[in-house]
C-alpha cells in the first residue's frame, strides 16, 4: 500500500490530475461572482466543488500514506503545510454571514497551483527568500519619502495645500510620483503656481500662489531619479540574487534525489548478485558432495 501511494504521489497523470482540479477550482471562484450565473447553477457548480474537494482530499492522504511509518515527515514541507490547511478549512462550519469566508478559503486552492509548477515555486522562493534584503531597501526607501515629504510641506505647502498641505498628504503625494502617475502636474503647479496651473475648480484653496520654477524642478526630478530608478534597481537586484539562491536550492534538491535513487539502484544490484554468489557456493558445495 505504502509503496503504491508512494508511485502514485511521484506519477505524472497524478500531479497533472491535481493541477487540472486547481485550475477548475479556480474557474468556479471565479463563475461565483456572477450571482444571476451561479444561483442557476448552484447545484452543479457545488457537486463540481466537492469533486474538487475530493481529489485534494485524496492527494494528501496519498502522499500522507508514502510517507508511512514516518508520516509526519509530510508536514515538514510548507507547500503540503498550506495543501492540509485548505483541505482542512473545508470542514469547519462555515455558514450564514461566514459564507464569504468559505468563498475566500476556496479562492485559496488557486494557490495550489504554484506548488504544481516548479519554475512558479521557484519564483515564489525567490521573493520569499528577498524579503529580509526588501525590508532594509524599503527602510531607506521610507526615509527618502520622509526626507522629502517634509521638505515638501516646508517649500510647497502653501502653494499647493491640496499635495503638500501635511505630511501625510505629502507622503502620498509622493508616493503619486515615484509610480509616474501624473506626477509632472504635481511638479507644474509648484513651478508656475497654483493660480496659474493645475486648480481650475479649486481656487478657493488657492489662497497664497507662489510659483518656483527651479526649485521644483530640481526637487521632483531629482525625487524621481532617486527614488524611481535607483531604488527601483535595487528591488530588482535583490529579487535576482534570491532566484539565484532559489534556483542553487532547486538544482542541490534534484542532485540529491537522483543520487538516493541511485544508490538504492545500487544497493538492489548489490543484493541480486550476492544472493547470485550465495547460490552458486550452495551448487558447488552440492557438486563436491
Amino acid at each position: 500500500m505504502v509503496k503504491l501511494c508512494k508511485q502514485i504521489a511521484e506519477a505524472k497523470w497524478f500531479q497533472n490530475s491535481v493541477t487540472i482540479a486547481i485550475l477548475i477550482a479556480g474557474m468556479l471562484v471565479g463563475m461565483a461572482t456572477y450571482p444571476e450565473f451561479y444561483s442557476k447553477y448552484e447545484t452543479i457548480l457545488e457537486a463540481l466543488n466537492k469533486i474538487v474537494l475530493g481529489i485534494f482530499i485524496i492527494e494528501v492522504l496519498v502522499k500522507l500514506i508514502a510517507e508511512v511509518p514516518k508520516p509526519w515527515n509530510y508536514f515538514k514541507d510548507s507547500w503540503n503545510v498550506f495543501d492540509f490547511i485548505i483541505v482542512a478549512a473545508a470542514f469547519m462550519p462555515f455558514g450564514g454571514s461566514s459564507i464569504a469566508i468559505l468563498r475566500l478559503l476556496r479562492l485559496l486552492r488557486v494557490l495550489k497551483l504554484i506548488k504544481a509548477l516548479p519554475k512558479l515555486q521557484m519564483l515564489v522562493g525567490a521573493l520569499l527568500k528577498s524579503i529580509p534584503s526588501m525590508g532594509y531597501v524599503s527602510i531607506l526607501l521610507l526615509l527618502l519619502f520622509y526626507i522629502y515629504a517634509v521638505a515638501g510641506v516646508f517649500f510647497f505647502g502653501e502653494n499647493d495645500p491640496i499635495h503638500f498641505s501635511n505630511l501625510q498628504t505629502s507622503m502620498l503625494t509622493l508616493f503619486r510620483v515615484v509610480t509616474l502617475e501624473d506626477w509632472t502636474d504635481v511638479m507644474y503647479i509648484n513651478m508656475f503656481g497654483c493660480e496659474n496651473y493645475g486648480y481650475d475648480g479649486n481656487m478657493d484653496l488657492c489662497t497664497m500662489s507662489s510659483g518656483s520654477p527651479g526649485g521644483s524642478a530640481f526637487f521632483f526630478v531629482s525625487f524621481v531619479l532617486i527614488g524611481t530608478m535607483i531604488f527601483l534597481n535595487l528591488f530588482i537586484g535583490v529579487i535576482m540574487n534570491g532566484m539565484d539562491e532559489a534556483r542553487m536550492e532547486m538544482d542541490e534538491a534534484k542532485r540529491k534525489a537522483k543520487g538516493e535513487k541511485v544508490n538504492a539502484v545500487t544497493v538492489s544490484d548489490l543484493e541480486k548478485k550476492l544472493e547470485e554468489m550465495q547460490s552458486m557456493i550452495a551448487e558447488m558445495k552440492k557438486a563436491e558432495g
